[in-house]
């Protein structure tokens, strides 16, 4: 990328940046910056220290981007130019622009709306910094602190699905297990009324052998004491004739 094209500023960001400045290879400090924007004339111009103590305090609450590319070495920071009334409302303008153009969605989880008020929050602590840099590093605890409780928030959602999907995924394997009880019970179930028909056929071919025996013992029983009886009766009247007296 040509020198010329370096001194675009970077408009994939809601934080307003400065123009790309080229470090110098030999004591890595940063080159004149001829270019740079003009600052807000309806303020004093601050003096080099607050001009540097500022700078300072912006580099440690938005880091500079540093590249290196066809052997140079290149670093963008954060502007330290004022802000404006004009330059608010354009945030504003370029914020909901931004969300209509990378389609954010309006409620629930979405990375791109929180990406964006994310610029636009970090473009307020630099606005805010410049004029106080008090309220600007009240305002990064404030960030880091809602920061770490969306990432605290984050990690509690992971691991509730995580944990969900152990639950589901145990409750799937209890489920094919019960299935297969299932199928083992409804087996063992066949087979037991097999056997239950098998023994009840048994047990009515036995009650019936059983009926036959005792038809059969009772009419021999009865037939024994039928031929005792005439029997019984043959040798009493033999003896009644051996015994009686002659005429």
């Amino acid at each position: 990328m040509a020198a010329a094209e370096r001194l675009i500023p970077d408009s994939s960001t809601l934080v307003k940046y400065d123009n790309p400045v080229l470090i110098t290879k030999h004591d890595d400090k940063l080159a004149e910056r001829n270019l740079s924007p003009t600052r807000a004339k309806s303020a004093p111009p601050p003096t080099a220290d607050e001009r540097r103590e500022t700078e300072e305090i912006l580099n440690a609450i938005l880091p500079p981007k540093e590249w290196e590319e066809e052997g140079q070495k290149w670093r963008q920071q954060v502007s330290t130019t004022p802000a404006t009334r004009l330059d608010v409302v354009n945030l504003q303008e370029q914020l909901d622009m931004r969300l209509q153009q990378r389609q954010a969605r309006e409620t629930g989880i979405c990375p791109v709306r929180r990406e964006l008020y994310t610029q636009c929050f970090d473009e307020l602590i630099r606005q805010i910094t410049i004029n106080c840099a008090e309220r600007g590093l009240l305002l990064l605890r404030v960030r880091d602190e809602m920061n770490m409780t969306m990432e605290a928030y984050q990690a509690l959602y992971c691991s509730s699905i995580a944990f969900g999907m152990r639950k589901a995924l145990q409750a799937e394997q209890g489920k094919s297990d019960l299935q297969t009880d299932l199928d083992q019970l409804k087996n063992e179930k066949v087979d037991v009324e097999r056997q239950l028909v098998e023994l009840r056929q048994k047990a009515e071919q036995s009650e019936r052998r059983a009926a036959e025996l005792r038809i059969a013992e009772e009419k021999k029983h009865s037939e024994e004491i039928q031929f005792l009886k005439k029997t019984n009766q043959q040798l009493k009247t033999q003896l009644e004739g051996i015994i009686a007296p002659k005429k």
